[in-house]
């Protein structure tokens, strides 16, 4: 009977999966625009950060800052400890969401402090404040930005950059961005922002999968002049070698705590859409954004639990049994390739059409208008 009835509800959400995709609501969005070149056929992709003679000489004999976090690598060495062994002088660390070394929850407040393994100053760009002030910038003849996007608007990391430049610009310093790919930068889709909803998960009118790296995204607030007042910042940018937009690419650290593979990347751009409402994503599992659900939905046919982990001390739902999917069973009877996994509205209409308290499925957070 038990198995019966898992069958039913299984087959229950796959037309439900359908019926979401043929009934999405006529919302304006950019359209997809390129499929990808498997990862087989690719030469090694090099990162910005990795070209260090390129940087060295844009560095050299200047005051250093680095807006950075765990995902500044080269190699098996974090920049900080790159730079400092060969030569380059830096003077401070400012800290994005996630802090410095990435354990932070998401929206935790992130303090200033010291760096235990070099002694440098961190100053936090997400605790009292987002943008450097005057102060911060002191001393400084340059800022690096290497942080590891998505592609995504409410991934806060462009926001933290779109803030670095303004400041630099306002305060005449440079920034140098080193570039890395982007693992959701084959395709371009999602609602554009409107202006009156502006917030630190969504800084300016581009659609929710951007589809650009976060050099290119410098480029286009420096050139659209997107700053505040139109300022334009000594921006100076280092590539990537062997990528394009055609070029899928794995990361080899997670870019926050709770994306930790692949599919979680790839299902963010829909799945997160889910925050704003009385539903779990998965925080405090082991598939945090491959898992959906809530206490208060109905004909669901998967289970789970939300517990307090590292990144996720206090999730939605905390101890609750939460009635829901978990989306790397359903998504590839949908879909049968996981690889084409892109942004979709059908998880938010799923679970607002099996929500038992419609009530009170949008939160009073704002997320949705």
């Amino acid at each position: 009977m038990k198995n019966n009835m898992r069958i039913l509800t299984t087959a229950l959400a796959l037309l439900l999966l359908a019926a979401c995709q043929a009934q999405t609501p006529n919302v304006p969005t950019a359209q997809p625009v390129v499929k990808s070149t498997p990862a087989s056929r690719q030469s090694r992709i090099v990162c910005g950060a990795e070209r260090t003679k390129e940087v060295v000489a844009l560095l050299q004999g200047k005051k250093v800052a680095l807006l950075v976090n765990q995902t500044a690598m080269v190699g098996k060495t974090h920049l900080v400890d790159t730079l400092l062994g060969l030569g380059i002088d830096v003077v401070k660390i400012f800290a994005p969401e996630h802090g410095f070394r990435g354990g932070a929850d998401a929206g935790e407040h992130v303090n200033d402090s010291i760096d235990k393994r070099t002694g440098i100053r961190i100053a936090s760009m997400y605790g009292d404040k987002k943008k450097p002030s005057a102060k911060d910038l002191e001393g400084i003849d340059i800022v690096v930005f290497d942080i590891q996007d998505v592609g995504l608007r409410f991934f806060t990391y462009i926001s933290s950059l779109h803030y670095l430049m303004e400041a630099c610009a306002e305060n005449n310093k440079e920034v140098l961005v080193l570039d890395r790919p982007n693992p959701n930068g084959w395709y371009v889709d999602g609602p554009v922002m409107q202006p009156a909803f502006k917030s630190f998960v969504g800084m300016d009118a581009v659609p929710i999968v951007h589809g650009l790296t976060v050099a290119e995204y410098a480029q286009m607030l420096n050139g659209e002049k997107w700053l505040a007042n139109g300022v334009q910042c000594k921006l100076k940018t280092v590539t990537c070698l062997n990528y394009d937009h055609t070029k899928r690419y794995s990361l080899p650290i997670k870019p926050s705590p709770n994306l930790p593979n692949d599919y979680a990347i790839q299902l963010y751009p829909a799945v997160c859409l889910l925050e704003g409402a009385n539903i779990s994503v998965g925080r405090g599992t082991d598939k945090p954004f491959q898992m959906i659900g809530g206490p208060k939905v109905a004909n669901a046919p998967d289970t789970f639990t939300p517990k307090s982990l590292p990144g996720a001390k206090t999730p939605p739902f905390l101890n609750e049994q939460c009635f829901g999917f978990d989306l790397t069973k359903v998504d590839n009877q949908i879909k049968g390739d996981v690889a084409d996994t892109a942004f979709t509205f059908k998880y938010a209409i799923l679970m607002y059409t099996l929500s038992t308290d419609k009530a009170n499925f949008f939160l009073k957070n704002n997320f949705f208008d």
